[in-house]
């Protein structure tokens, strides 16, 4: 009788551990499809971005009149060359 009851705890408990790698396998793989979600997410937004044919750069454009009254900005002598000698 002793030895059916172990017998049967042995079964048990080898089932059980079946089980608990069966979930922990499942529960791995989500976690790595969900990064993986996360990953091809983030690809399709960098593709969206690089994409220029969405873009209206018409809207962006500066009308030149527009411009006409703000004041020349004076050019400085920027000639570095004395630095370095």
């Amino acid at each position: 009788m002793k030895k059916l009851l172990i017998l049967v705890l042995i079964l048990n408990s080898f089932l059980f551990a079946q089980t608990i790698k069966k979930q922990v396998d499942k529960q791995l793989e989500e976690k790595a499809l969900k990064a993986q979600m996360e990953k091809e997410k983030k690809y399709a937004k960098e593709q969206q971005f690089y994409q220029t044919d969405d873009y209206d750069f018409k809207s962006m454009e500066v009308d030149p009149k527009s411009l006409k009254h703000l004041p020349e900005i004076e050019e400085e002598n920027l000639d570095m060359d004395d630095v370095y000698n």
